[in-house]
């Protein structure tokens, strides 16, 4: 669907937002586009990130790179486009992504001799080029990672949560041991967790997926599972142990330290633009976006609040503080005319900065400003000689706090269940993370799927409670969390 023009923005009316609680769907959407986050396409399921969206990302992107790089990972970029015989190596990856895949027929008006698939993921062209350039033990592991598009024709779509098009990273990794393999994987996924967790504010939980959750073509697959504002679950990020399904399927072999031939051990692991979407959902109020400062394009916002006959003398304030604080801090001053304080206050509300700094005549008598939170609404005259500490702390004490908000609701909405009614009826009234205890049979999840639309979302790598019957046939098993998804 295509959108109109936000007339309201343009006129400088302050549009009111519906209250998450009245419509989540609702809000969610609006928030994306009030903010100027994203809008919609001509082309279904597409979405244009917007340049203040765009900068979340790619806060995102560069922090994570960073890790990525402190690890051992250089990144390389692959083709869009897939030959079809590729795909169709891996059997159990091609089942798995045939329903997603969109594809190249034609070059021209001329017919292609064998179709190309948009990437959907890059495993098989990825493994192609390994096959060339792995010969030795001396040329592992390979450590590579690409930031790149993908698409998957997906039926149902929401912005950054599911798209058909979107942004992501992939990291493909090759060993020579099985262990090397599974140290990667999971390494892969502490690196998640802690970026999660520390520069996103959301606290996730990590563990294994079961056989029918986990990637087609994995070994296994590990997984962070965070709680959204709605009791659904949000897959944040993945990691996969491939084993050598994949060697196997394109040759990838190298000479040992002996003179054998051996498959190599691969993994994959990524996180995609999605990661905005949990950020919305997460900490988002009824007057907008709460961005964590750890990612938030811009931390702090001065509003000058001026009269005809002061706004020289304020206008020259503020600029003052932007040039004070501009090389700690992601900061800008609306310096607009046009529009009243008010309307400011509302717009970076909206656009979810974290700190305010209001400064107005009387302020610039008593050589203070104020500053004003976005998470808790707290107002706080500082004097100008104390502001770059206090901005320092306040926007860490809100990093902290953001976090803190977040694993109470999930700690409150977090469940432990020991039989399938009371796990239905907590779905109905509550939903959230249902701890329950599951067999291990496919049989038994896939009843459990389909009478309550819930999935197991993770097998947690250390169980912290023993293991419980399985909530459906009623056999000993262990606990999982359970949860309806997005």
């Amino acid at each position: 669907m295509t959108m109109s023009k936000d007339k309201s923005v343009e006129e400088g009316i302050v549009e009111k937002l519906i209250n998450k609680s009245e419509n989540l769907s609702r809000w969610y959407s609006e928030v994306i586009r009030m903010a100027k986050l994203a809008d919609y396409t001509p082309v279904k399921g597409c979405m244009v990130i917007r340049p203040y969206g765009y900068a979340i990302w790619e806060n995102i992107r560069e922090r994570l790179d960073e890790k990525f790089k402190e690890t051992g990972h250089a990144n390389a970029y692959f083709p869009l486009l897939i030959p079809e015989s590729f795909l169709a190596k891996e059997a159990e990856h091609v089942q798995g992504f045939a329903p997603e895949v969109a594809w190249v027929t034609h070059g021209g008006k001329e017919k292609l001799e064998e179709r190309l698939a948009i990437r959907p993921t890059s495993e098989s062209i990825i493994c192609h080029m390994y096959s060339k350039w792995i010969r030795s033990h001396r040329d592992l592991p390979v450590l590579i990672n690409q930031w790149c598009n993908v698409l998957r024709w997906e039926m149902v779509t929401r912005p950054f949560l599911r798209t058909t098009e979107f942004l992501w990273q992939e990291g493909h990794t090759a060993h020579a041991t099985k262990e090397e393999a599974e140290e990667e994987a999971l390494q892969m996924l502490r690196i998640y967790c802690d970026f999660i967790q520390d520069e996103l504010a959301i606290p996730v939980i990590i563990g294994g997926k079961s056989e029918r959750e986990k990637f087609a073509g994995a070994l296994r697959t590990y997984t962070l599972e965070a709680l959204m504002c709605d009791g659904r679950a949000l897959q944040a990020g993945t990691s996969h142990n491939l084993g050598q399904n994949f060697a196997k399927a394109f040759d990838i072999t190298f000479q040992d330290e002996r003179g054998e031939r051996r498959y190599v051990w691969q993994t994959s692991w990524g996180i995609s633009t999605r990661l905005i979407g949990a950020v919305i959902l997460t900490h988002g109020d009824d007057a907008g976006l709460i961005i964590p400062p750890n990612i938030a394009p811009i931390q702090v916002i001065i509003i000058p609040i001026w009269q005809t006959k002061t706004r020289t003398l304020v206008r020259e304030r503020t600029e003052h503080l932007l040039k004070l604080l501009k090389k700690k801090f992601r900061i800008e001053a609306d310096l607009r005319e046009e529009y009243t304080p008010g309307w400011k206050f509302n717009e970076y509300e909206m656009r979810g900065v974290p700190l305010r700094i209001e400064i107005g005549p009387k302020d610039i008598e008593k050589e203070q400003v104020i500053l004003v939170r976005r998470d808790t609404r707290e107002e706080k005259p500082i004097k100008e000689s104390e502001l770059k500490v206090e901005v320092e702390q306040i926007l860490q004490n809100i990093q902290t706090n953001l976090f803190k908000k977040a694993k109470k609701f999930r700690e409150e909405n977090t469940h432990e269940v020991r039989g399938l009614d009371e796990f239905e009826e907590i779905l109905r009234t509550k939903r959230g993370f249902l701890i329950a205890g599951w067999c291990g049979k496919t049989e038994c999840e896939n009843h459990i799927r389909e009478k309550t639309v819930a999935t197991i979302r993770c097998i947690p790598l250390a169980p912290e409670r023993r293991g419980g019957n399985c909530i459906n046939c009623g056999e000993r098993g262990e606990l999982v969390y359970f949860a309806q998804a997005y």
